[in-house]
């Protein structure tokens, strides 16, 4: 029987995900200067405003104001004439330090204990080289590439999004059946030149021709109009991009955001170690796909609980899945933190097109598969 299954993903310039790049953009600057400080940066933008608030402990001091402008212009709205600029928006800093109560749990402890409750799951499946769902690898490529290309093609504006529609027979991606790609765009671009170009230059270049029949279909800007965009169109606001950020809806999501939060927050490292976990066993032939939960309590430095669920496709029994788990990986807060090298600024660069799935990342490699296949 044939499904078809569907994710979503944005552009930079979608307002929630202004929000989400100020975030970490000021979390870099934090960490950089003060390594093991903590954050919890919220940010809400919304016409030409933008409010900036949460907590911070450290002995150091940035400019919060000045790295929202400078994040805000390298987004796009650069005065262009796309609104929300840079350099005329009003931002405002509510700033206060975190709370005694929380930095108990995490600060006063020879075991650094997590910074905060909350359920996180990683995930990974054979699907892609990516070890992520076909449609979701698909839609984070397709909107990376349009944003790519914005520099060059003027008439395109920084907001956009889109979805890809994968069918599926006997679990196996077969063809993409839909894509639905919106992008703001000047006044005077005529419509159907701008679907044929994005059709050309975003989707062709993106969708393998082996996934297009004469049945999918193609939506671009389907309203037929997107010229008001941005936080000017649309509020924004930090952490309302989970599903985009994580497994296009794949995979479960604990329901913890991740910009803005320093790794002491397991709504961060813990998701971000999930996923070493699953991507390790499922390269190791464990099984084809593997979700992975863990849930902690606060101040506590070693899980609660862990759960396993290849979904069927294990190639070893649940005990041997469990056994592996337990002797070659550490769900420990201060292990998460020192193997995946969590303390240093990095995390601007995972804020677009999900936080999985890209090189450079700790969290990311492959040097666990020789060892575990020990287990098959």
């Amino acid at each position: 029987m044939s499904v078809v299954f569907t994710s979503e993903g944005v552009a930079k310039g979608h307002p929630d995900k202004v929000c989400d790049s100020v975030a970490d953009h000021i979390l870099d600057a934090i960490i950089e200067l003060d390594p093991k400080a903590h954050s919890a940066i919220e940010v809400m933008a919304s016409a030409n405003k933008m409010f900036i608030t949460g907590e911070v402990k450290s002995e150091v001091r940035v400019d919060y104001e000045k790295i929202a402008r400078e994040t805000v212009k390298e987004i796009g709205y650069d005065g262009s004439g796309y609104g929300f600029d840079y350099d005329k928006i009003e931002v405002e800093v509510q700033i206060h330090e975190q709370s005694a109560d929380i930095d108990l749990g995490v600060s006063l402890k020879d075991d650094i204990g997590a910074g905060d409750q909350g359920i996180m799951f990683g995930y990974a499946n054979k699907e892609t080289k990516t070890y992520l769902p076909c449609a979701y690898d698909l839609v984070c490529k397709m909107m990376k590439r349009l944003d790519d290309i914005k520099a060059e093609y003027q008439f395109l504006g920084p907001d956009g999004k889109g979805q890809v529609s994968v069918a599926y027979e006997n679990g196996k991606p077969q063809e993409v059946t839909c894509v639905v790609l919106s992008n703001q765009h000047r006044e005077d671009i005529e419509l159907n030149e701008l679907r044929t170009f994005l059709q050309k230059e975003v989707i062709e270049k993106v969708i393998p021709a082996s996934f297009i029949t004469e049945k999918t279909e193609f939506l671009i800007n389907p309203t037929g109009r997107f010229v008001i965009g941005g936080p000017v169109g649309d509020s924004g606001l930090t952490g309302r991009k989970l599903v985009a950020d994580t497994y296009g809806g794949y995979a479960p999501h604990g329901g913890g955001a991740f910009s803005g939060k320093d790794p002491t927050k397991v709504d961060r490292s813990a998701a971000y170690y999930g996923r070493y976990v699953a991507k390790n066993m499922v390269a190791a032939g464990l099984c084809d796909e593997l979700i992975i939960q863990s849930s902690y309590a606060i101040g506590h430095p070693l899980p609660v609980s862990l759960y396993l669920d290849a979904r069927g496709t294990n190639k070893v029994s649940y005990e041997v899945l469990h056994q592996a788990l337990r002797e070659q990986f550490n769900f420990r807060v201060a292990n998460i933190l020192k193997e995946l090298d969590l303390f240093k600024a990095q995390y601007a660069g995972l804020t677009n097109y999900g936080h999985f799935g890209k090189e450079g990342y700790r969290f990311e490699e492959l040097d666990k598969v020789e060892v575990l296949k020990k287990y098959l």
